[in-house]
């Protein structure tokens, strides 16, 4: 008898034409992801969900913002600037971290007590203004809240990114040490399925407020500050999906140790194969920790300072400073690899460097188009499943 012809892994039966392409293109990007999945992979996930579902809050703020605070559009782009200020610090963080690499669960809390402490200014805010007013203005927590948030943020970020490579595993089950080239491919992996998860908290966030946001236009003020206050609610699960990440990192951490010592590993030997190695442990580069930091106070005091073309002077200041710590950094690299880091770092900069419309084109919608709280969402909605889709052949491209 003729054997069948094998089936694809998905265990469905092969196609021909464009549904047999579009199968096998599932196949081999969407579906052999899923298959590499690996239980180590899902701490610095639930990291990149959380930062993907901090958007939750994003139109409650701008209708707050504009219905109830009445700050300028010009005082909110200001505002911005400081919002972006722990942005501009992730190099000399992500330093950081690898110095105190030991203490990442510490930064994770950290990160989750800024992010807390951001929502809860907020909620208080939108349910017992009066009470808040009695300490500091309304519109002074609302600045607070706007820059505590960032910070907890880039904290967070910068420890699930050097998560992933304590997430891909160096030995098999067997205690063998797994190939080069094996380990490059699932740092690959790991780093496209933290995309998935960012990109995936957006389509969540997106669906949680069309579902809220229903028959918005009906509402008077005090039905949608309800909404306000519920929404703000749930976000305060943000910190708690981060910190369980954490959580679950030291589960599958403990399970692991058992397992070694079950085959006959001795402490130093769990702690060998386990932790990382001693050369991935950087020494303390003061060049980025200074750079990073002049970089900072640079920023920081120009922008306070009441002087013309402060924003000139910030722009070339701060470009002149981050091209002299590239010089610096890179004085042990090939030359091919200058060249492809000062590229990137080139078509980085020109995609930073684009000027946003801030708060005054959201207002422009709502105003002279109409747009509520859930047409917004729905319009959410639908670039994050276009972001997702349109992800996949960017990766099968690369």
């Amino acid at each position: 008898m003729q054997k069948p012809a094998s089936l694809p892994h998905n265990n469905l039966p092969p196609l021909s034409g464009f549904l047999g392409y579009l199968q096998n293109w599932l196949d081999r990007n969407v579906y052999d992801l899923a298959r590499q999945m690996r239980l180590s992979y899902v701490p610095p996930m639930m990291v990149y969900l959380a930062a993907g579902i901090s958007g939750l809050t994003g139109i409650v703020g701008a209708f707050f913002v504009k219905d109830y605070l009445g700050l300028s559009a010009e005082f909110l782009a200001t505002l911005g600037f400081w919002a972006v200020m722990p942005w501009t610090m992730k190099m000399p963080i992500g330093h950081l971290v690898d110095l105190l690499w030991r203490h990442k669960a510490k930064l994770i809390y950290l990160g989750a007590l800024l992010i807390a402490a951001s929502l809860l200014i907020m909620l208080n805010i939108l349910a017992s203004p009066r009470k808040m007013s009695g300490f500091l203005s309304v519109e002074t927590w609302f600045v607070i809240a706007t820059l505590l948030a960032p910070m907890g943020y880039v904290i967070q970020g910068t420890v699930a990114d050097a998560m992933t490579v304590e997430a891909v595993p160096r030995v098999d089950e067997r205690g063998n040490a797994i190939a080069e080239q094996q380990i490059k491919l699932a740092h690959t992996t790991m780093q496209t399925l933290g995309r998935v998860a960012i990109i995936g908290g957006t389509l969540i966030v997106a669906l949680a407020n069309v579902y809220w946001f229903r028959g918005v236009a009906t509402m008077d003020a005090a039905a949608q500050t309800a909404i306000y206050v519920q929404i703000y609610q749930w976000a305060l699960l943000i910190p708690v999906i981060s910190v369980f990440g954490v959580f679950f990192a030291a589960h599958l951490r403990s399970n692991e140790e058992w397992r070694l010592a079950a085959k006959g590993y001795e402490f130093e030997d769990i702690k060998r194969e386990l932790d990382r190695p001693d050369t991935e442990l950087p020494a303390i580069n003061w060049w980025i920790l200074g750079g990073g930091l002049s970089f900072a106070l640079f920023a920081a005091i120009m922008g306070l300072a009441n002087i013309p073309f402060n924003e000139e002077l910030i722009f070339a200041g701060s470009l002149a400073i981050v091209i002299f710590l590239l010089g610096r950094l890179t004085t042990e690299l090939s030359a091919s690899a200058k060249r492809q880091l000062f590229g990137t770092a080139l078509v980085i900069f020109a995609f930073r460097a684009v000027p946003t419309t801030g708060a005054g084109s959201t207002w422009w919608m709502i105003d002279e188009l109409g747009f509520d709280q859930q047409f917004l969402s729905k319009l959410t909605l639908i670039s994050s499943v276009l972001t997702l889709f349109c992800m996949f052949p960017l990766i099968t491209a690369s």
